[in-house]
């Protein structure tokens, strides 16, 4: 029975909907925590200090910490790398194919900003323009992996690399608007390591220790710099060599395999139980309705697609870039709702633009949860309504070739 056990659980983990439904269901247990008596003890843990501290090294900070900014950065570590290896030999390989999801963020980030901006321009609570610009890479991966081959691989590319665009779009703004203050000797540092990974490429350096160990320290300085250090695992998948060498497999590849099992169905649960903590308190209904509550829901349900799909739009029609291989302009709308899905980076810049205002930071945050909600459940429909009628257009096409062979052999 044991045996038989191990082996479920191996094929649920392994499947392509697995890691999707056990973070799904860490979203659900951290809601049923945070509005339960063990929130106390579950906010009191996530604050509790560790790492080493001294005059020359500083590395004791809060679990949640650790999380969002440390165990996140392997998460982004893995991203990057499938975004190389797509702009290297796949679907962003051509300059057409790879400026869209650039472009895309681009219409993504600035419609739900103008949006919110339009509803609060005037208001105190326009401090938190940026909040509904961020997509939530990591949910909105986890919606796609749970609709598996419904969804083209052209298409989850897209969405990662418009994501990643997106994301670092995101930590663009917060370092100029946001962030107290820049370290600029950090960021020196964490530019010179960025460049010495740069070398051990250009070498020919195949052992992965020798990028993974500096980039590392480059996370340490880029976390000191004031910007969000997660930016240094992107960084340095770029660095990893594609080509095998005298190994028998790439280090990318490699790499990549090696982090997709522990990314998928540890990583990515953890932060989502560590993160969506929303306690639910009487009248957060009724804030969906004010300026800010509008501008964060209608900035990422209605302007995330918009953007995105409009821009592409364009851009396609001329002739600057190339849509998605398999992709239909429907498919295009429903990844962009999936956008929309701001989430953990958006209550992240929620929480910096309105964190003297306990009132408004828990208005924002149940506004971008619900704004969240509703995207995820809209694009996951509507991409899963496009995948049954190509696949019932498919089946009548069979159909029909069938019927066609034998009225033809009764003749």
């Amino acid at each position: 029975m044991l045996n038989n056990l191990t082996r479920i659980l191996k094929s649920f983990v392994g499947s392509s909907t697995g890691p999707g439904i056990i973070l799904i269901g860490c979203v659900i247990l951290s809601l049923i925590i945070a509005n339960s008596p063990l929130n106390t003890y579950f906010e009191a843990f996530l604050n509790q200090k560790i790492g080493y501290e001294s005059d020359q090294l500083h590395l004791n900070y809060p679990i949640l910490l650790w999380i969002n900014d440390g165990l996140m950065v392997v998460f982004f570590l893995l991203v990057g790398l499938e975004i190389k290896r797509e702009l290297i030999d796949g679907e962003l390989a051509s300059p057409k194919q790879a400026a869209l999801p650039i472009l895309g963020a681009l219409g993504g980030v600035l419609a739900p900003a103008l949006i919110f901006t339009l509803l609060n321009f005037g208001k105190e609570t326009i401090a938190g323009w940026a909040t509904p610009m961020a997509t939530d890479i990591a949910f909105a991966l986890a919606i796609v992996t749970l609709l598996g081959d419904r969804v083209p691989l052209s298409l989850k590319v897209f969405l990662a690399a418009l994501a990643i665009v997106d994301d670092l779009m995101a930590i663009i703004v917060i370092a100029l608007f946001y962030a107290a203050e820049l370290h600029y000797t950090y960021l020196l540092y964490a530019g010179l390591i960025f460049s010495l990974l740069l070398v051990f490429n250009r070498m020919g350096i195949k052992n992965l220790a020798f990028y993974l160990i500096p980039g590392m320290v480059m996370w340490y300085f880029i976390h000191h710099s004031g910007i969000h250090a997660t930016i240094a695992g992107v960084l340095t998948a770029f660095t990893i060599p594609v080509k095998p060498g005298k190994a028998k497999h790439p280090p990318l590849e490699t790499l990549a395999h090696f982090l997709s099992k522990p990314v998928n169905i540890i990583i990515m649960p953890i932060f989502a139980l560590a993160n969506t903590n929303i306690t639910f308190v009487d009248g957060m209904v009724g804030g969906l309705a004010t300026p800010l509550g509008l501008g964060i829901v209608l900035g990422l349900f209605l302007g995330k697609p918009l953007g995105i799909f409009s821009i592409s739009w364009l851009s396609v029609k001329l002739g600057i870039c190339a849509k998605p291989h398999k992709a239909q302009w429907k498919h295009l709308w429903g990844v962009g709702m999936l956008a929309g899905i701001g989430f953990t980076m958006s209550i992240f810049i929620a929480v910096l633009s309105f964190s003297g205002d306990h009132t408004l930071l828990s208005e924002a945050k149940f506004a971008i949860l619900s704004a969240s909600l509703l995207s995820a459940a809209a694009g996951a429909l509507v991409l899963h309504i496009i995948a049954k009628r190509q696949k019932n257009n498919k089946y009548q096409k069979t159909a029909n070739l069938k019927a066609n062979e034998q009225h033809i052999g009764a003749h």
